[in-house]
Order: structure tokens, then C-alpha cells, then sequence
């Protein structure tokens, strides 16, 4: 918009790419956040074991630990081969379907490690009780059952963060260039200050979000710790299906690219040839223009199937067919396919039409 600069073209498409691959971590991030939270209370339902948080403390969870992350996500700075990737179909949705298996696998992964930590936690202090008619029995069973939900409360923050940064690609390993996006490491900070307010803070903790940080001992913190730990190993390991996935979305983005090059390259040679075969009668104008300047036209060149004025608007009109004005366009197109510019000629495909 700024200027007909190719580099500025290159630019324009390599930020729009970023843009674009933030989208779709933001909603792969988010997603399998909340998938697995829905995942977990629908098991604590279902087996009768005490749901593991209150609905406070999903709105909590929700507005402050999972927004910000979430948010950074969207603002990554972007891969550094993100050009040598392959143009994307028009038509293609945002969340493709090896996105969904992968939110689907990462949601189930996190709600199996925090419903381990939260069955150990309730075993270590309900008195080895587990469900819901049990623990009823127990005395002062609530401050018993809060301390359980302290500790998967703190297990589950701490793995959905190390969740954020095992997001940033769907097929990198987390520690490749880890600190990459400073907005994130901002993100996970407020979060921690955030959980810490939560848990440790008086009234605040235990009257209104009905959390103990404290009461939970030492014992209780090194128990929340096998939440993040089995998310980092598990979501990476699963990194290993997904990375195959997008080698093979790749690979056929390749295929239909080369297909469509060939078709395109065809189209140009037949009309070369149908033209080599009109004898010359007619007289075409070929746009002659300077990089960063509007092409000028001439009446009496004989067009070409070559850009004429490199890679900056090079356009070539058929006219005076019969002393009337023909009106279609042959025009350059450039596609980065990630090996180098390649500049395409369409000679005469009638693309545009002059009034």
C-alpha cells in the first residue's frame, strides 16, 4: 500500500503470514485449555469423586491465568522460515483438521495429569477417601477437600502455563528460541503474581476463592509440581505426530502449487504459439517502467511474454486489433514458494478487462 517496491511486497506478505500463524496458535492455546477443563469436571462428575474447583475459581482460572498467555500468543514474533512455507488455498479455514487432533490430544494430556495430581491430593488429605459420599463422612472434611483443591488449583495454572510456551509452535521444540516473545514472558509472570495472590493472600484466598496455600505444606507444592513436569514431557512428545502432520500438509500444498505452475506455464506457451501463428498483423503495446515508477506505454513495440520494466508493474495490453482497442491484459504475477522470487508470465488470459 505504501509503495510497488517488490521488498515491500515480500514484507507485507511475510508479516501477514505471522499475523495469521498467531491466530491460529491463539485458538490452538485456548481451545485445548479449555477442553481439558471440561474434560476434568466432566470426570469428577461422572465418577463421583468431589469436582476438583468452584465456579470462582474457573472464572479465575478463565480471566487471569488463561487470558494472558493466550493473548501473547497472538502477538508471536513468527518463524524465521515462515516464507519458505507454501501459499495457503483461499478457501482453507483457519483450524485445519490436524489443528483439532492436536488440541484434542494436548486437552486430554493436561486433564490426565492434573486428575492424577488431584486423586493423590485427595488421597494424601481425605484420609485416603477419594469420593464425594466418603469424604462426607470425614470430620472437617471441607478445610480437607479445600487443601486438595489448592494443590491441583496450583497444578493446573503451572501447567497450562508451560501449555502457553509448548504452543508457540505445533512442531519446534519448546526450547527453540524459548525466549523469543517477550510478550509472553510478561504474560506468565502476571499470571504467577496472580496465582500467588490467589493462594497465599488472607480473605482474599481462603473466604472468597476458597484456597490455602499455606495450609497445604511444603508437601502440597512438590505435589502440584507433577502437573507441569508430565504437561512438558507428554505435549512434547506429542509434538512428534503433529510435526509429521504439517510435513504432510507441506509436502501436498508442494504438489497442488507445482501443478498449478505447470497449468499457468501451458496457458503461456499456447498463447505464444497462437500468436507466432496471427503472422505478426497486429500491434501490441508493451508497458516499459522503471522499478518504483508507473510503466509508460508504447504502441509500436511487439509484446513479449518478459517483464519489460522488472519486477515493478510490467504490463502489456493488446491494442489496435482491426484499429479497435482489444482490451485484455497480460500480467505479471510473483509468488515466493520459499526456493527465491520467481516472476510469471501470463501472456493474453484475458485477466483484466480495459474499459
Amino acid at each position: 500500500l505504501t509503495d510497488d517496491n517488490f521488498c515491500s511486497i515480500v514484507r507485507a506478505v511475510e508479516k501477514g503470514r505471522v499475523i495469521y500463524s498467531g491466530i491460529q496458535k491463539f485458538v490452538a492455546f485456548i481451545m485445548s485449555v479449555h477442553i481439558a477443563e471440561v474434560m476434568q469436571i466432566f470426570f469428577c462428575i461422572v465418577t463421583g469423586i468431589p469436582v476438583m474447583r468452584t465456579p470462582l475459581q474457573i472464572l479465575f482460572l478463565i480471566l487471569v491465568t488463561d487470558l494472558p498467555p493466550s493473548i501473547a500468543l497472538g502477538m508471536e514474533p513468527g518463524e524465521k522460515t515462515i516464507l519458505q512455507e507454501r501459499p495457503r488455498p483461499k478457501e482453507e479455514p483457519v483450524v485445519l483438521g490436524w489443528m483439532w487432533l492436536s488440541m484434542v490430544v494436548n486437552g486430554a494430556i493436561l486433564s490426565v495429569v492434573v486428575i492424577a495430581v488431584y486423586i493423590i491430593a485427595l488421597a494424601y488429605y481425605c484420609d485416603g477417601q477419594v469420593f464425594q459420599s466418603d469424604i462426607n463422612q470425614l470430620d472437617d472434611y471441607q478445610s480437607k477437600l479445600m487443601d486438595a483443591r489448592t494443590v491441583v488449583f496450583i497444578s493446573l495454572v503451572w501447567a497450562e502455563n508451560v501449555r502457553s510456551y509448548t504452543s508457540r509452535s505445533f512442531n519446534r521444540p519448546i526450547w527453540h528460541d524459548v525466549l523469543g516473545n517477550v510478550h509472553m514472558q510478561k504474560a506468565i509472570v502476571m499470571a504467577q503474581i496472580c496465582l500467588y495472590v490467589a493462594v497465599l493472600v488472607p480473605f482474599f484466598s481462603d473466604q472468597i476463592l476458597q484456597l490455602r496455600g499455606v495450609a497445604i505444606g511444603i508437601t502440597g507444592w512438590l505435589l502440584a509440581l507433577i502437573g507441569p513436569v508430565g504437561t512438558l514431557v507428554l505435549c512434547e512428545a506429542a509434538k512428534l505426530i503433529t510435526a509429521f502432520q504439517v510435513q504432510n500438509y507441506q509436502a501436498d500444498l508442494a504438489k497442488r502449487h507445482d501443478a498449478e505452475d505447470k497449468r499457468l506455464a501451458e496457458a503461456a506457451r499456447r498463447h505464444q504459439e497462437s500468436s507466432r501463428g496471427a503472422g505478426g498483423s497486429e500491434k501490441k503495446a508493451v508497458a516499459v517502467g522503471a522499478p518504483g515508477k508507473p510503466p509508460s506505454f508504447s504502441k509500436t513495440a511487439a509484446a513479449k511474454c518478459t517483464p519489460t520494466g522488472g519486477f515493478d508493474g510490467a504490463v502489456v495490453p493488446e491494442v489496435e486489433e482491426g484499429g479497435k482497442v482489444k482490451g485484455k491484459f497480460a500480467t505479471s504475477s510473483v509468488s515466493c514458494f520459499g526456493r527465491g522470487p520467481k516472476l510469471q508470465f501470463v501472456c493474453g488470459a484475458g485477466i483484466k478487462q480495459q474499459e
